[in-house]
């Protein structure tokens, strides 16, 4: 794990790594395999040295949605905010996350909304 990450990620990537030397999968690999699962959540989240660099610059992609911090959110959080932003900001919303993340049970709420 690359330095920085958090300690949520550093116990993330220690319990894939002991489950697939345990089920047998990807046998000689399991660390590596463990890294680019985690590494690849930690890029997704937001949470890479680059992501950072951009947010504090103002270039993160969500920077103009009413939703603070959007991509780092779970849908249960975005969800518990939906209520207090318009049906024009809802819109944003739901073409921001088809376009990025695709999580389908966020954009069938979102749906229901507007």
């Amino acid at each position: 794990m690359p330095r920085g990450a958090s300690k949520k990620r550093e116990r993330e990537y220690e319990e894939l790594k002991e489950s697939f030397h345990e089920s047998g999968r990807y046998k000689g690999r399991e660390e590596e395999v463990a890294s680019r699962i985690v590494n690849k959540q930690r890029a997704q989240s937001g949470e890479t040295k680059d992501a950072k660099e951009e947010d504090k610059a103002g270039k993160s992609p969500d920077r103009d949605l009413p939703i603070k911090d959007y991509d780092r959110l779970t849908v249960d959080q975005v969800l518990k905010r939906l209520d207090s932003i318009s049906s024009k900001e809802l819109e944003r919303v739901k073409s921001y996350e088809v376009k990025h993340k695709n999580r389908k049970t966020l954009i069938e709420q979102l749906d229901k909304r507007l």
